[in-house]
């Protein structure tokens, strides 16, 4: 069945499956072409008639993730990458719970195209999903002077007002938003949540896996500067916007960073949008007004490339700005690992598991509402990064899926993520998950596994190392 809805730019025509209507390629802002490249979304132009909202937009410029991985952008998909998504149950003036989608990617991948993140399942538990593109890699988050930084943040912010404006007319409530993202799209929306620009578009805030990422100004300089040297222009947004966005791609991110550790992307400390890393951008309190549900995979890095050799744990944990003897007390804490299992904990703790742990802990600290879980159900590699989104969007048979899942997925696949929508979605709706809140005092942690269990923090001697030792200064590991 075909339902139009009426946006301030003109109609859209979306179509209704099992009970959702889907509405796709909505443009939020124009097209980011031209005399728009490198600068701040603008307004989306109007159109006449009825816009058939039955394709996604085009992904923005990237390459594939990883080698044999399909390429989900090409030089001729076009520019026009700024658009929403909508599915919803009941379009009209239901005033439903509103859920906003940021994807994870490095900084560098990522689109709403990918079908690991279709929103129809999860709007028949009752909200409205929305889903979009936002510019990543340099096109995003170069730091380019004579244009605006943290360019994919400033997308982000305009689709969220894209939401504010017309979401009610899909049938979704402006007063109760929810962001929701994960690995890279966690920290923008963690982030986000603390930025004065963001005020009033969202209530609540769901960081999945959250990354301690970012990149100083100074940093990314040098990457603009290195890259406008590997592609023969000035390291101007005159300069750069010459050249097309697949040459600016082709440069690889090792050489843009020159041996520094982590990405080349991230977003970039200006100041402005962004002031500290996420975990210190909850610390002052700005975001306490923002209920936050936040969590991580208990293996994390098994979702992570694997690395040629294990390194030293001592040279690690350094790198990491630990104290000495911080390895040897990893060690102690985790008797019985082996060397490489002992650095898989380690990576999962400093990549994902303490930045997200210290960010909930900032969080609760400064009196916003805070509730924080463990996925620990393992499937074909373990807890891994990732494995919790097919379970989210209740997508088991995607690609991306049986790389977690296998084919078919586990039997338990089906009631455990049921339990975790219907977490989700309560909380969207009401702010409670239905378990209890997290504080300094009381670091109550749901357990995600076939079993679910609220239980005391589930790593306290890797959160205790971290406490006691480190300078925190975690590399942008991308996510």
């Amino acid at each position: 069945m075909r339902h139009t809805v009426k946006t301030r730019n003109g109609l859209v025509a979306g179509y209704a499956r099992d009970g959702v209507v889907s509405f796709k390629g909505i443009p939020y802002a124009a097209a980011p072409d031209g005399e728009r490249r490198f600068m701040a979304p603008e307004p989306a132009p109007s159109w006449d008639g009825v816009r058939e909202a039955t394709a996604f937009g085009a992904a923005p410029p990237q390459l594939p993730p990883a080698p044999g991985v399909p390429a989900i952008w090409r030089p001729g998909d076009g520019p026009d990458c700024l658009t929403v998504n909508v599915w919803t149950p009941s379009p009209g003036a239901a005033r439903l719970p509103v859920m906003v989608w940021i994807y994870g990617g490095r900084w560098s991948h990522g689109a709403s195209s990918m079908p690991h993140y279709d929103g129809s399942v999860l709007a028949g538990s009752g909200v409205v999903v929305v889903t979009f593109n936002h510019r990543t890699g340099f096109e995003g988050f170069g730091h380019l002077p004579g244009a605006p930084g943290n360019r994919g943040l400033l997308d982000q912010l305009a689709a969220l007002a894209w939401v504010r404006d017309d979401i009610a007319a899909f049938g979704g409530d402006p007063d109760a938003v929810t962001v929701f993202g994960q690995s890279a799209g966690a920290a923008c929306a963690v982030l986000l949540a603390a930025a004065p620009a963001a005020t009033g578009l969202f209530r609540r805030c769901v960081a999945q896996s959250l990354p301690a990422g970012h990149v100083t100004a100074h940093d990314a300089g040098q990457v603009t500067e290195r890259l406008a040297a590997a592609v023969g222009a000035a390291p101007t947004r005159d300069g750069l916007a010459a050249i097309p966005p697949r040459a600016l791609l082709e440069v690889p991110d090792a050489h843009l960073t020159g041996g520094r550790p982590g990405g080349a992307f991230g977003p970039v400390i200006d100041g402005d949008l962004v002031t500290a890393p996420p975990e210190h951008a909850l610390a002052d309190g700005r975001a306490r007004g923002i209920d936050l549900l936040c969590g991580f995979t208990h293996d994390e890095y098994r979702g992570f490339p694997p690395t040629a050799a294990t390194p030293p744990l001592e040279a690690v944990a350094g790198h990491f700005g630990l104290a000495p003897g911080a390895a040897q007390a990893y060690r102690e804490a985790y008797p019985g690992d082996t060397e490489a299992d002992l650095f898989s904990t380690f990576m999962s703790d400093a990549l994902i598991r303490m930045p997200t742990t210290f960010a909930a802990l900032a969080h609760a600290r400064s009196g916003g509402r805070t509730w924080l879980y463990d996925f620990a159900w393992k499937g074909q590699i373990g807890a891994a990064h990732g494995i919790d989104l097919p379970f989210v969007f209740g997508l088991p048979g995607t690609g991306y899926a049986a790389r977690f899942l296998g084919t078919p997925p586990h039997a338990g696949f089906t009631a455990l993520s049921r339990r975790i929508r219907t977490a989700w979605t309560s909380f969207a709706a009401t702010g409670d998950p239905g378990w209890p809140a997290f504080t300094a005092g009381r670091p109550t942690t749901r357990v995600w596994d076939t079993e679910p269990a609220d239980t005391a923090y589930p790593v306290p001697d890797s959160l205790r190392i971290w406490s006691d030792g480190a300078a925190r200064q975690t590399p942008n590991p991308g996510g």
